[in-house]
This record gives C-alpha cells, structure tokens and sequence, in this order.
C-alpha cells in the first residue's frame, strides 16, 4: 500500500510540475501573441478577402446592399431583429412601421425586418456579419470598390443583365480625383416591389480566382441552384428602402424623406453616420476604428451611469420623511457616530454616582439618535432602559448605606459642626460666669438644700454623697 501511495504522490507531482511550466510559457509566450496582435489589428484587409466578404451581397440591389452595410455595424441588434421578425412573419407595410417605432435599434436594422430572408442570412453567420461591419467601418471606400469590381466580373462573364426582377445599369461617374469611371447601378425593376437575389459566387462571377479566400455563401430555403440567378417572392418594400449609394465618392447615403417616412423622423442631412450607441457590447476591431467610435460608446455609457444615479438620487429626496429623518449631516456616520474608542465602555461607562440623572442626560439634539426621540424635557424622569452591559451590583468597595447621625460612634460627634460646638461653648461660659454673679441668699438656699440632703443621705448609711464634688453649673 506505501508503495502504492508514494507513486500516487509521485504522480501528482508530475502532473502539477507539467501544469506549471504550461502556464510559465503561456506568461512568457502571450505578451508577445498580443503585440503581434496589436501590430496586425489596424492592418488593412487585402482585396481578394474584402471580395470574399462581398460576394453573397454585391449584386443586390444598390439601396438594399447600402442597408446591408449599415446595418452589419450592429450586430446584436441584428440578432434581436432576426427574432423578433422570425416570431412576426406577417406584420408589413404600416403596420410594420407603426410596430418598429418603438423598438431601440438603430434605423438600418429596423429597416431590414421588411426583408426576412436578407435579416436571416445576416443571422444565421454572425461571424461574417461582424467581419463585414468591421470591414465596412474601417474600409468604407475599399469595400464599395470590391463590390465595383465584382459587378463588373459578373458582368464579363455574362451573368449580370437586366431582368423583371431588378434593373443593371452602366453609368459614368466622376471619382473625388476628377477622374471618369464607370461604375455598374443594380436597381429594383419596380419601385415599389424588391426581389432578394440567391445565387452561387464560385459560378456567378465567372469563377472564384481567390483559392485562399474562398467566397462567403448562403441560401435561403426553397433555393434551386438551376439558373445564375434564384429569385424569391417579391417584397412590398415601401418606404423601408431608403439608402443610396454615391459611386462617385464611394460613400453611402440617405433618401431623406423616404428614411423620415418610415422612421416617423424630420432628419434634413443625408449624410449617414456610424452610431456607437448601438453597437452595444460589440468591441470595435483595430486601434484606429476603436478611438474613432469607442469614445462615444464610452460617453454613451458614462451618460447612462449619470442618469442612473441622479434618478436614484431623486427617488431617494422623493421618499416619504426623507426630509424629515437626520441625513448624511445629521445622523452619526463613521466619523460622527462614537466608536468603540469614543463610546463608554466598561471602564469608561459612569457609575450610578457619575452617571446623568434625567434632567442632565443629553437630548435628542446633544447625544447621537434619531431626530424624533423625545428630549430631556418631555422624557420621564427614570430612564425607561439601561445599557444591556451595565454592571448588575455597585462596586464592591463601596459602603452599602451611609450611617445615620444617630447611629454614629459618639468619638465622633461634633466633626464636622465646629460652627455649633463653639457657639455651645461660648454660652456655657457665659451660663458659668451668671452664676457666680448671682446674690449670697441664692448662695445660701442652695447650701442649706445641699446640707440637708447630705444628711438625709447620711441617715441611712453608706450612701455616698452627690452633693460633694459635683461639677458646679
């Protein structure tokens, strides 16, 4: 059993001497990791992968592809617009903009719940979702010209026409250089009703020539790979479409009053612009994306927290008495309130010859209580409780009763009352000094009653004489 034992232990050993040198190389090995991290964050995507995250989207109808882009910038609203238009597949038209006005996403997203197929493709690989909403906010200009460039290779290989779903257009159009370019318009056929492309990127676009970064897909249920292009069912889009794009300067838009109709607002520019109040806990990707938006996310959080305490401030000012009771400045705190070097303890407490009678106790305004506890003048005379830790006896040296005049040692009588022995003893002398002054017949009466009861008392024998040597009054 010892042996067994010993390679248990043994065993252990091992095994948390391996753990250990795991996490000494991982302590080592992770400051590094992160550097290259944070070199390569801000490193701007190549061509061949911003095409890669473009494909399933780039032959969309020009104002549902800019709503795609606006709206990857969120994507757990996107999320949470996924569910809720999953759980209402029949709500549309007016009714779908009255049910969105009250619902806190940003307006690209709720635009997109009048398309359920796009916001569940977005939905259903999040990953890409994201990857393309980082892209777009770093990479805006980047991304349009990958969608440029995939248009125009659809369009070599002879896959992109006009049809009676949607309406291909080549125009010209002035780059910010002031150079020419032609650029390729997708637009819906009928203004009013959009048709959602599906499509393989491998084969639309002439074959993929990106072996390395191969094109994001999805389809939607019902879809037949058949033919370059699979349409679903026509949607009543109204005024949920609402974005544009400006080729020219490669840079997304806004059609005012369709975007005011729908979002029931009175915005005037039609200039759009990332809202970092709604990407939520999403982090942003890169230093420079970060510093441009995190600041506002961070603003945006410190607005919340101020208005969460000042709304707990008011309810607190709003409670019942809340005037009334001591506050902060009234009743003790941890500085006013006496600790335990301050308040009496057992040998600081005072004893019952010490202690306050009910007329010199403190009030409610001079000892640390409640600011409705009776003062000394309305408080009864005894106190209604004592301290649980007061002494139950007096202390034991202490005379259990004081003796009384009467009951005093006679060797003491007079201490105390010096004032009165020598008043006393003044008028005894005066009495002593009368008396000698007093006539001889006086004298004499008191010397014949002194004789007679000498005798008296001699008649009968042994009876010893009072009279003689007696203290003279």
């Amino acid at each position: 059993m010892s042996h067994v034992k010993s390679h248990a232990q043994s065993t252990s050993m091992t095994s948390l001497l391996a753990l250990a040198l795991v996490w000494v190389s991982l302590l080592f090995s992770a400051p590094a990791a992160l550097a290259q991290a944070s070199d390569t964050a801000d490193q701007p995507l190549p061509p061949e992968q911003l095409e890669q995250l473009v494909a399933p989207i780039a032959l969309h109808p020009d104002a549902l592809l800019t709503q795609i882009l606006m709206a990857s910038t969120y994507p757990l609203e996107v999320v949470q617009a996924a569910r809720w238009s999953k759980e209402n597949p029949d709500i549309a038209g007016d009714a779908l903009e009255d049910a969105m006005e009250p619902q806190p996403w940003d307006p690209s997203v709720k635009s997109l719940t009048a398309f359920q197929q796009v916001l569940q493709m977005m939905n259903d690989d999040l990953a890409w979702t994201q990857k393309l909403g980082d892209a777009f906010l770093a990479q805006q200009e980047d991304v349009l010209d990958a969608v440029q460039r995939l248009r125009m290779k659809a369009d070599e290989a002879g896959n992109l026409k006009t049809t009676k779903e949607q309406k291909v257009e080549k125009q010209t159009v002035t780059a910010e250089s002031g150079q020419k370019e032609t650029v390729i318009i997708v637009e819906q056929a009928d203004p009013e009703v959009i048709y959602v492309p599906a499509y393989n990127p491998t084969v639309i676009y002439g074959g993929w020539p990106y072996p390395a970064y191969p094109p994001y897909y999805w389809y939607p249920p019902g879809y037949v790979a058949r033919r370059a292009f699979w349409f679903g069912v026509g949607v009543i889009a109204g005024r949920a479409l609402w974005g544009r794009c400006d080729w020219g300067r490669r840079s997304v838009n806004i059609n005012v009053n369709r975007y005011n109709s729908f979002n029931r607002t009175n915005i005037t520019r039609p200039n759009w612009n990332h809202n970092p109040a709604h990407r939520r806990a999403v982090p942003y990707k890169g230093r420079d994306v970060a510093n441009r938006y995190g600041k506002g996310t961070r603003d945006v959080r410190s607005r919340e927290q101020f208005r969460g305490r000042a709304e707990a401030g008011r309810r607190d000012l709003q409670r019942p008495g809340a005037g009334q009771r001591p506050g902060a400045g009234q009743r003790p705190g941890t500085g006013q309130r006496p600790g335990a070097g301050q308040r009496p303890g057992a040998g600081q407490r005072p004893s019952t010859g010490q202690r306050p009678s009910a007329g010199q106790r403190p009030g409610a305004g001079q000892r640390p209580s409640t600011g409705q506890r009776p003062s000394a003048a309305v408080r009864p005379s005894a106190p209604v409780s004592r301290p649980a830790k007061r002494p139950a006896s007096r202390p034991a040296k202490r005379p259990a009763s004081r003796p009384s005049p009467s009951k005093r040692p006679a060797a003491y009588q007079g201490v105390g009352r010096g004032k009165q022995v020598r008043k006393n003893s003044s008028r005894g002398k005066s009495s002593r000094k009368s008396s000698r002054s007093r006539p001889s017949k006086s004298r004499s009466r008191s010397s014949s009653r002194s004789r007679g009861k000498s005798s008296g008392r001699s008649r009968g024998g042994g009876g010893r004489s009072r009279g003689g040597g007696g203290r003279r009054r």
